[in-house]
């Protein structure tokens, strides 16, 4: 999934704002010891969230963990993301449940620097981001959930099999025929019979 799609979908969510207790400000975070966080989604934002990614379901969303400062004004957020989400099955749309359990690390830096040409390289390190005045754990736990999601989700047991389109009359090519040594292997075949 595109970074633009993450982010509109972090700021245009109405289950962010349904979640309380999930915005810090940062002058206000102790410096000497870590600010805990536990976030447990209701039913009323459970579907809020589900609509606004797209899913069929979304059954449980916890996120806890911790803020704490690194250094005189940088900050580590650490936690575990935890959901039960229902997508349709890419080849028989039938619904497949996904038990996402994931990690989530974030370092909030005030001199992060800002690029400022048209084409940007991406950071190795994609965890960091800049400080602003307000830490958003909801839209950290929104993007996290995103980037967990599976891109195609199948039940088990169904492989997509191969679909031939062709006229009547013709013989359809597959995709073994297409592949650079099919016809060598047919040939080697042809050989090792012939012994």
């Amino acid at each position: 999934m595109q970074i633009a799609l993450i982010m509109l979908l972090i700021q245009e969510t109405k289950a962010r704002a349904m979640i309380t207790n999930a915005r810090f400000r940062v002058a206000k975070l102790p410096q000497n010891r870590p600010t805990q966080f536990d976030i447990r989604a209701d039913g009323a934002v459970l579907a809020a969230l589900a609509d606004q990614l797209g899913v069929t379901g979304l059954r449980k969303l916890r996120f806890q963990g911790d803020i704490r400062a690194m250094g005189k004004s940088d900050w580590r957020l650490t936690g575990q993301l935890g959901a039960t989400v229902v997508q349709p099955c890419v080849v028989t749309l039938h619904p497949v449940t996904t038990r996402i359990d994931t990690e989530v690390s974030r370092q909030f830096l005030l001199d992060m620097p800002d690029p400022t040409w048209d084409e940007v390289e991406m950071p190795k390190d994609d965890s960091q981001e800049p400080l602003g005045d307000i830490i958003d754990i909801s839209a950290v736990m929104v993007e996290a959930l995103v980037l967990a999601l599976p891109e195609f989700p199948r039940r088990d047991g169904v492989e997509l099999g191969e679909a031939v389109y062709i006229e009547p009359g013709r013989i359809a090519i597959q995709d073994e025929d297409t592949r650079p040594f099919a016809q060598l292997s047919g040939l080697r075949d042809a050989l090792t019979r012939k012994k």
